[in-house]
C-alpha cells in the first residue's frame, strides 16, 4: 500500500477523475428531521451527513464527513426494492448497463458491516448475482472519523474509527489536506493518472495522522464509559442467558413497529420475495424485510412463533449477538448507532446490552 498527500484545493480534481468512469457519490451535510435528545457528557456533534450523487450536488456542498452517513452502506448493494428475476450481471431490471459505483465517505463501521453482507449474499452455496456484480465493481473511498456522533459506539466492539482494510482509497484529514492510502490495483491506476496532485507522504505527515487517530480513539473510549457497554467477548453469553429477562417487555413498550431500526441498520439483510403481475408480466421482486414486523415469521397456516412484540425484539438481538457469533465469529453490529438515531421509541441498543450484562452479574452462582 502506498500513501500520498493531497492538498485541500485539489480534492475536486480527484472527484472529477472518479466521475469519468464511476457513478460517484460524495458526502454532504444533511438536515436531520429527528434530533436525539442526549444528556450525556461531554456534548458531541449531532450533525448528519448524507451521500449524494456528485452530478446532483453543488461543488461547494461537498464536505469531509466527520463520521458515518445517515444511509447504511448496504443500500448501495441491495436496493430496498428491486426485480431479481431478470437480473443479468452488471445490468439492472430493465436491462440497462449499471455504471460502477464510487462511494466516498465510507467509514470503518460500514466496512465492518460489509463482512456480514458478504457472508449472507456471497458466502453460501448460492451467490447473489446482483450483489456480487455491484460489490466487485464498486470503488470504496473510505475515510477516518476525526469526530464521533453521540450515538456512535464502535469502540465498544474494538472497531476503530479509522479503517485498515476493506477499501480502495482511504482519506485521513490533516490541517491543509489529506493523506490518501492507495490499497488496490483499481486505486493504483487512478492514483497514477493523478500523479500531478498526489505527492508521497512524509514521515511527519504520517506521524501527525497517528496522533490524530490515537486522540479520537482515546476520546471515544472515555465517552463510552458512561454507557458501560459489555465487552464483545461477553455479548453472546449475556444475550443468550437473558432470554427470560424483563428487559425485552420493558423496552418493547415504546416500540411502534416502524421497522426503522432494521431498514437503517448496516448489517441487517433479511428480504421478502414477492411475485407481482400487475403490469401484465410476472415479476419477482426482492423487498427489504425485518424481524420486528409482525408478519415476518408468520407461516402459511397462520401460526407465528414470534407473535408478540417483545419476542421480536429479543430475536433481533439473538440474531446479532448469538447466531452470527456462532456462525461467523463476529457480532452483527458495527456500533454505528443509526438504530438509536432513528427510533421514535428511544430504544437504545447500548442500554439493553448494559441491562443484560448487569442482570447476568447479579445472578447467584449454583453451588454443588
Amino acid at each position: 500500500m502506498e500513501t500520498y498527500f493531497l492538498k485541500n484545493e485539489d480534492i475536486l480534481k480527484f472527484y472529477e477523475r472518479l466521475n469519468q468512469e464511476y457513478e460517484l457519490f460524495v458526502p454532504v451535510k444533511a438536515k436531520s428531521a429527528l434530533k436525539l435528545n442526549c444528556d450525556c457528557k461531554p456534548i458531541v456533534p449531532t450533525d448528519d451527513f448524507s451521500i449524494k450523487k456528485f452530478s446532483q450536488v453543488k461543488k461547494e456542498e461537498i464536505v469531509f464527513s466527520d463520521y458515518r452517513s445517515t444511509e447504511p452502506i448496504r443500500s448501495f448493494f441491495t436496493q430496498y426494492k428491486e426485480e431479481v428475476s431478470v437480473f443479468f450481471e452488471g445490468e439492472d431490471s430493465k436491462g440497462k448497463k449499471e455504471r460502477p459505483l464510487a462511494l466516498c465517505g465510507v467509514k470503518n463501521c460500514d466496512i465492518f458491516a460489509l463482512k456480514i453482507q458478504d457472508f449472507v449474499f456471497l458466502g453460501g452455496s448460492e451467490v447473489d448475482a446482483a450483489y456480487k456484480a455491484r460489490r466487485d465493481t464498486t470503488l470504496i473511498i473510505a475515510s477516518d472519523c476525526p469526530q464521533f456522533k453521540n450515538v456512535c459506539f464502535c469502540r465498544a466492539f474494538d472497531i476503530n474509527p479509522f479503517p485498515t482494510e476493506g477499501y480502495d482509497f482511504n482519506f485521513s484529514p490533516l490541517t491543509n489536506g489529506y493523506l490518501v492510502d492507495v490499497a488496490s490495483q483499481k486505486a493504483s491506476s487512478i492514483a497514477f493518472s493523478l500523479k500531478d496532485v498526489l505527492v508521497p507522504a512524509t514521515l511527519g505527515q504520517l506521524s501527525g495522522r497517528s496522533s490524530k487517530r490515537e486522540s479520537v480513539v482515546r476520546r471515544l473510549d472515555d465517552y463510552l464509559t458512561q454507557y458501560q457497554i459489555p465487552k464483545k467477548e461477553k455479548l453472546q453469553d449475556i444475550v443468550v442467558s437473558g432470554h427470560n429477562s424483563t428487559v425485552w417487555q420493558n423496552e418493547s413498550r415504546t416500540c411502534v413497529e416502524c421497522n426503522g431500526c432494521v431498514f437503517i441498520c448496516d448489517t441487517c439483510h433479511c428480504f421478502l420475495l414477492s411475485d407481482d403481475s400487475s403490469s401484465g408480466n410476472a415479476r419477482r421482486l426482492r423487498l427489504w424485510d425485518g424481524c420486528l414486523l409482525k408478519n415476518f415469521t408468520k407461516v402459511a397456516g397462520g401460526a407465528n412463533p414470534l407473535k408478540l412484540r417483545y419476542m421480536r425484539l429479543r430475536n433481533r438481538f439473538l440474531k446479532k449477538f448469538d447466531f452470527f457469533i456462532s456462525n461467523l465469529g463476529i457480532q452483527a453490529c458495527c456500533g454505528c448507532g443509526r438504530c438509536i438515531d432513528v427510533c421514535p421509541g428511544k430504544i437504545d441498543i447500548r442500554r439493553i446490552l448494559k441491562i443484560l450484562h448487569e442482570s447476568r452479574q447479579v445472578q447467584p452462582e449454583v453451588v454443588g
